[in-house]
């Protein structure tokens, strides 16, 4: 398997941009989180962003800025972005005037998840989450650092452990 650059990365990106027919299909299936789906897909034609439930259709890792960008080895928007895209493989949110990424993951168990990696809760059942329209792309505000590319995608749980466990050794690393 080769390695995927920078240039290839926004190539990719590239091309969810220019498949609208699968954005949307992706953003439609985001959007029944909700009962009423249509009031997510008006929220983000009016404001931008839509509050959708946590649990039924994904969870979500917060991720602190701070810790991505130790697993990263760079704070650089457009290297984060290319390598959360690499390593996540699916979508991140990044709430940039909170510092905080947003990894969109399976509905898997919270508890388990947040005794081990506390520094990175994951959220779902009673919890929300603020999505961005599929049109925000950043790099200021509230938007998609890595947009969902078709129906169901989601950060596979793994990888975003193994991005919690780089950040954890690196820190390690410094303190000795």
């Amino acid at each position: 398997m080769s390695e995927m650059t920078g240039s290839d990365l926004s190539a990719r990106s590239a091309e969810s941009a220019a498949s609208p027919r699968l954005m949307g299909a992706a953003f439609d299936w985001l959007a029944r989180a909700q009962q009423e789906p249509r009031q997510a897909q008006q929220a983000w034609a009016e404001q931008g962003i839509a509050l959708l439930p946590l649990g039924t259709r994904f969870n979500t890792v917060c991720l602190p800025a701070r810790l991505v960008h130790s697993a990263v080895g760079t704070d650089d928007l457009g290297s984060v972005t290319a390598t959360l895209a690499e390593l996540l493989n699916g979508p991140v949110i990044h709430n940039h005037p909170q510092h905080q990424y947003y990894a969109l993951v399976d509905c898997a168990p919270t508890l388990r998840w947040t005794r081990e990696y506390g520094e990175a809760p994951m959220l779902g059942v009673g919890h929300f989450l603020t999505v961005p329209a599929s049109d925000l792309r950043g790099p200021t505000g509230l938007y998609w650092a890595v947009l969902p590319r078709i129906v169901g995608d989601l950060c596979p749980v793994p990888s975003v452990a193994a991005l919690v466990h780089i950040a954890r050794s690196d820190a390690r690393g410094r303190q000795r």
